[in-house]
């Protein structure tokens, strides 16, 4: 009998906190493929997943060049068996409860696209946790059309485990060497998903506090560029293959509108000319491959908000991003 559950882990230099998510990992027993990409790195990471490939018979070690996060997940998916995928990242970690509920779960029920559950940012250094939670049905599978979450909400990779099936069918190839790939990953598998189900366990524990970390703020601003690039691969697939009739077509929106969000206010952060022009740049794009979206968009108050002129407007929004940070917690 196949595994019920391939997680892909993509590890470049983690060796200082492996363990703790391998560890977490291991605890899900035969029923749980475990499957660690050591993707270039220089450190002892290599050495420590070859070790646990001795020890644990459902764990596999893929070795590559450095390919980026998007390039470990493809690689994965490419061996990957299970009848579900989830992805980890090598400094984050699974509660052991939750992971024993989501493994019944998946093991006792019938089959499902996607699986929501919730997901804590965990500030140990802080000693600071907030936990994300959904207002989505519970008990019960439900389909797009059933999706409305609270204003600011939206399903990142951390709360998702989809039906593998949904990722074949899909055909998802991330890009390599690029940050932000994650969105993707869930951005475009969603129109192959019809059914879904929430289980409302706090399962992952997404690790805040890594200066090189990618949601770290410094490095946002430093990354501009390759968030510019993901969002404008949204708005590309968005466009040439989303229409009305999709069920998920108000949810990739809602998630599209959220993302070309972010893009902008991180560009006001940074303040220069240039970023500026790129804020710019980047809804002109949206306006070129898909007008009624970016009318929709404009009309709303995110995007109003994101295209206030002058200082003053740029003052606004940089003073709602400190406020959304503080109650959010997101980075």
């Amino acid at each position: 009998m196949g595994k019920v559950l391939s997680i892909i882990v993509p590890c470049y230099n983690s060796a200082e906190y492996l363990e703790r998510c391998v560890d977490s990992l291991i605890a899900g027993g035969k029923r749980v493929e475990i499957i660690l990409v050591d993707d270039g790195s220089t450190d002892a990471t290599g050495a420590m997943l070859d070790a646990y490939a001795h020890d644990y018979q459902n764990v596999r070690v893929i070795h590559q060049e450095n390919r980026g996060h998007g390039g470990a997940v493809n690689h994965a998916l490419e061996i990957a068996g299970g009848q579900y995928v989830k992805v980890v990242d090598s400094d984050d970690w699974l509660d052991p409860n939750a992971y024993q509920a989501v493994l019944d779960f998946l093991t006792e029920h019938g089959p499902v696209d996607l699986l929501v559950c919730n997901y804590l940012y965990d500030k140990p250094a802080k000693q600071q946790k907030k936990r994300v939670k959904f207002n989505l049905p519970v008990k019960r599978p439900f389909s797009w059309d059933q999706v409305r979450l609270h204003p600011g909400q939206y399903l990142m990779l951390h709360s998702l485990i989809y039906r593998r099936q949904v990722l074949v069918k899909s055909g998802i190839i991330l890009p390599e060497k690029v940050s932000y790939d994650d969105n993707l990953f869930v951005f475009e598998p969603m129109k192959y998903v019809r059914s879904i189900y929430y289980l409302p366990v706090d399962l992952y524990h997404y690790y805040i506090g890594r200066e090189d970390q990618s949601v770290n703020e410094q490095v946002m601003l430093r990354k501009i560029d390759q968030q510019i690039l993901i969002n404008k691969m949204m708005i590309t697939f968005y466009a040439s293959q989303i229409d009305k009739s999709d069920p998920c077509q108000k949810y990739l929106k809602y998630y599209l509108e959220i993302i070309t969000t972010i893009s902008s206010v991180i560009l006001i952060l940074v303040g220069d000319q240039q970023s500026l022009k790129l804020k710019r740049e980047l809804w002109n794009f949206l306006k070129k491959y898909d007008y009624p979206t970016y009318k929709s968009f404009r009309k709303r108050p995110l995007g109003v908000g994101v295209n206030l002129p002058g200082r003053g407007g740029r003052r606004v929004v940089t003073r709602l991003y400190l406020i959304a940070k503080k109650i959010y917690a997101f980075n």
